[in-house]
């Protein structure tokens, strides 16, 4: 059933239904955002579903005091924030899931190739022999 008031709905609360607006707003109750400080706070706040462009390249980070398997016993209920959107009204969930795996696949080539490169990098570095005197030009540069 859709929340909204029941004199005239388009006067609010509006319920997002994308997961990256429910955890923006979620957010929002947790901030000061009526204040400089917390609407900047807010500003700097980015939310999305997936993950775009410019994020997919960069190195991710794992939160080990967010992990579930840590936070929550095992026998808590919990739902992921994708499924509670899809059933409260969300579109897109399987258009992003079939975003992602294409984005996984790329990401897997990506970390194979740059893995192996750095692996022949290594390996080269290893091999090559330096003279006496090219040695001691790169110790007065700092480069020992």
């Amino acid at each position: 059933k859709r929340k909204h008031t029941n004199s005239n709905p388009r006067h609010g609360p509006f319920h997002q239904r994308a997961p990256a607006k429910i955890l923006w707003r979620t957010i929002r109750g947790m901030v000061p955002h009526k204040t400089a400080r917390g609407a900047a706070a807010l500003d700097r706040l980015k939310c999305f579903e997936g993950m775009p462009h410019p994020y997919d390249r960069k190195k991710r980070m794992v939160m080990p005091c967010a992990l579930k398997v840590l936070r929550l016993r095992p026998e808590r209920r919990f739902c992921k924030l994708g499924d509670l959107a899809s059933e409260f009204g969300w579109k897109h969930k399987d258009l992003i899931k079939r975003l992602e795996d294409q984005r996984k696949v790329k990401s897997e080539a990506f970390h194979k190739k740059k893995v192996a490169a750095s692996r022949s990098r290594a390996d080269a570095v290893k091999k090559v022999k330096v003279s006496a005197e090219d040695q001691k030009i790169l110790e007065a540069a700092g480069f020992a």
